[in-house]
């Protein structure tokens, strides 16, 4: 799909990272708000958000995710996309995965494919179907996130098959995450893109250095784009960036000399 607007997507502190990779990234929930307004002020519609516990540790708690969320939202209102992350990090099952998201009821949540439905048996078939068609149901923006045109191809069939409902997606193609040195390069999109047979959003992340050249083809090419700390803390020249706010004010300069206007949180919201 071929959007004229664009959605910037902010992901502030992933599941790794720690602030002694860099002291803007946020571990507890008043720096997660205040980091968040930041990249809002920027241009931000959206954030991808992880929550960590009292060790700063990535975790699913609900009543952890919600402390996070509850900063969030009295930092922004409705200024922003509050898009709960389900990463399960090697260490959550889908059953904990499913757990979050039906106690918080997000407004929005990115889920893995191959994490939420692992493999094509009936039982992932039919737990995984159960859960989108809720998630379908309760009007939660669900961000489908794909590593691989193996995966783009299998996203199609799940869709096709009626495992994951018709519309209302969003998708996250995910640059570089597996190869050897988790460095992305912008050819990395081409074959995932190719593989995509319909007009569903979509949207780029990209690890290491090169994100800003991953986010400029995907902004060329009609895509939404995420950036932040939680794949890559280096500007556009190759410094440490100042904060996460300053990635996404160079990806909206570039939106911006491609004459593509940056949503809004509520733009966003009615796309849907």
């Amino acid at each position: 799909m071929t959007n004229t607007d664009i959605a910037l997507i902010v992901a502030p502190n992933g599941a790794r990272r720690m602030p002694s990779d860099h002291p803007r990234l946020p571990v507890t929930p008043d720096t997660a708000a205040l980091e968040t307004r930041a990249a809002v002020s920027a241009g931000a519609a959206v954030v991808h958000l992880h929550a960590r516990d009292s060790a700063g540790k990535h975790t699913l708690d609900p009543a952890i995710n919600r402390v996070f969320m509850e900063a969030v939202r009295r930092e922004l209102n409705t200024d922003v996309v509050i898009q709960l992350t389900t990463e399960a990090v090697g260490q959550f099952s889908p059953e904990q995965q499913i757990q979050l998201i039906r106690e918080l009821r997000p407004e929005a949540a990115s889920f893995a494919v191959r994490e939420l439905i692992p493999s094509n048996s009936n039982a992932d078939k039919q737990r995984g179907g159960a859960f989108f068609d809720w998630v379908h149901n309760q009007g939660i923006i669900a961000q489908y996130i794909l590593y691989s045109a193996e995966d783009v191809i299998r996203y199609q069939q799940l869709k096709e098959e009626g495992v994951l409902p018709k519309d209302k997606h969003h998708l996250l193609f995910v640059l570089g995450r597996y190869s050897k040195t988790q460095q992305s390069e912008p050819t990395d999109l081409i074959p995932m893109l190719s593989a995509l047979q319909d007009d569903t959003r979509w949207a780029v992340c990209a690890f290491g250095q090169q994100e800003h050249r991953c986010a400029a083809t995907a902004i060329a090419l009609g895509g939404d784009i995420r950036v932040g700390f939680e794949n890559n803390l280096h500007d556009m020249n190759g410094n440490q960036a100042e904060s996460n706010a300053t990635l996404i004010q160079q990806a909206a300069t570039i939106a911006t000399s491609m004459a593509r206007p940056i949503m809004t949180a509520d733009a966003f919201r009615q796309s849907f």
